[in-house]
């Protein structure tokens, strides 16, 4: 007869690690799906938040000049820009450009225009030396020379940003005060000094040559009118902001160091 077999051993198992973490126990149907729509409501208030931030905005269409809508958008944009920044508060402050489009028009802030609120019914346009459009700011003299001098350093686009930053128009105001000089690092490297000018309301031109000429000696970032805030200047609108915004902060540092009577 044949032999029968031996009956199999079982393999000794290995010791179980008591110090091994357990893996997690997957999530209840009703947790996932609460999850689930909880990421779909916060995607949805995402997109309406960034729908209030960015409203759409048609053309202006400004005496026989078309104002693009990714133009207006960007005015839009700078005006909260420039409140969230502390560069301007409510009909404070402006901006303008020259126009992308047709050579030798500029697009501006309507006076007195909200900055938070900027659309295409807040702005105005008109030629380089045509003369002021209905509706323009007082400043729009100043503000085609600035034009005028950046489009000649960039050869051809230009940008000015009116900003009444707290910090540089109270330094402005000190009398006898005619060079800000930063005295933060960035400040020094991407502004250096800013020159500021006195208002003259009795001679239109000769103050305008010396905001030219301020602005080129501060070398072509921003020029400073005395108590009326700053006039920063770039290729587009976020460049000039970009220089208001250094501008004001060098100054808040400088105003800084000085009351806290620091030697720099």
């Amino acid at each position: 007869p044949e032999p029968e077999p031996e009956p199999e051993v079982p393999l000794a198992s290995a010791p179980a690690d008591l110090n091994a973490e357990e893996p997690p126990a997957p999530p209840p149907l009703a947790v996932d799906a609460e999850v689930r729509r909880l990421r779909g409501a916060l995607s949805t208030a995402q997109a309406t938040i960034e729908a209030l931030e960015e409203p759409q905005v048609p053309p202006a269409v400004l005496e026989d000049i078309v104002v693009p809508q990714h133009v207006v958008a960007d005015f839009a944009r700078m005006g909260r820009w420039l409140v969230h920044e502390d560069l301007g508060r409510a009909t404070m402050g402006g901006m303008a450009m020259l126009h992308p489009d047709v050579q030798g028009a500029v697009v501006s802030t309507r006076m007195l225009t909200m900055m938070p609120r900027i659309d295409e019914r807040s702005l105005v346009a008109g030629r380089l030396g045509m003369g002021a459009p209905r509706g323009a700011r007082d400043d729009w003299r100043l503000l085609e020379v600035l034009l005028a001098s950046v489009s000649m350093a960039t050869g051809g686009p230009a940008a000015v940003i009116h900003a009444h930053g707290p910090y540089t128009t109270a330094m402005s105001c000190e009398k006898d005060l005619i060079v800000l000089q930063p005295i933060d690092a960035i400040g020094k490297k991407h502004i250096g000094r800013i020159i500021i000018v006195e208002p003259d309301d009795q001679d239109q031109d000769a103050f305008l040559r010396q905001a030219v000429e301020a602005l080129q000696q501060g070398g072509m970032r921003c020029v400073v009118v005395r108590g009326h805030g700053a006039y920063a200047v770039g290729a587009d609108l976020t460049q000039a902001w970009s220089n208001a915004s250094m501008v004001e902060h060098s100054m808040r540092v400088a105003m800084l160091a000085r009351q806290a009577n620091l030697k720099t």
